[in-house]
């Protein structure tokens, strides 16, 4: 199939530990989450039940866990030396404290977010899960463009998923989650058997890149 862009309006929705079904993200119809087909920047699941949708078109339809995010996984749940975010002596104190989102980057240079659970005395400990991971997804929306991708548009978007900056001619603006620059929406980071792999080679970073984190996979 030829690269689409595809922008799409929808409700994401969960269940709670109670069965009940929550919504946990929202694109709206004036901010929908656009992304062009097979440049790997949508979950391949959720890709497949709307790349061929044309404009106008609605949908619904829910993602197993499998086809999502993944189980949760404890071994996600690393410790990085604290000093590790020392900052000119100091300990960031001001970026690192439980229930912090931190920026991180991996060797390779693809970003995703980490979890601060709890700072010890020498110790930080993140959470690398996706924040859906563990959970079935069910979506409900309305496909607002869809066309085929100019080459422009290829290569921009190819050039922001390498840190090269924003280039997709997305108005996007998301403020929840995952979205990022333009084009964001639901990236699907995996992890490898080895887990994150972060500890000696943990890099934290002020500015553009965040942490670095050698082993992670967005």
């Amino acid at each position: 199939m030829s690269n689409r862009y595809i922008a799409v309006s929808y409700q994401l929705f969960t269940d709670n530990e109670a069965g009940i079904r929550e919504i946990v993200e929202e694109a709206p119809v004036e901010h929908p989450f656009q992304f062009i087909s097979g440049l790997g920047m949508a979950l391949e699941s959720f890709e497949s039940q709307v790349a061929h949708l044309n404009e106008g078109d609605t949908f619904e339809f829910s993602l197993s866990v499998e086809e999502a995010y993944g189980p949760y996984e404890e071994e996600h749940v690393i410790e990085v030396p604290k000093q590790t975010f020392v900052v000119n002596g100091r300990f960031d104190t001001d970026t690192i404290y439980p229930g912090a989102v931190l920026p991180l980057v991996n060797e390779d240079g693809f970003r995703f977010d980490g979890l601060v659970l709890e700072v010890k005395e020498d110790l930080v400990v993140l959470d690398l899960n996706h924040p859906l991971a563990g959970k079935t997804l069910h979506y409900k929306g309305t496909v607002v463009k869809a066309r085929e991708a100019t080459n422009e548009e290829i290569q921009g978007t190819l050039n922001m998923m390498s840190g090269e900056g924003c280039g997709c001619g997305c108005d996007h603006d998301h403020e929840h989650g995952e979205g990022g620059c333009g084009c964001g929406g639901h990236h699907h980071h995996e992890h490898g058997e080895d887990g994150c792999g972060c500890g000696g080679h943990h890099h934290h970073e002020h500015g553009e890149e965040g942490c670095a984190c050698g082993g992670h996979k967005h």
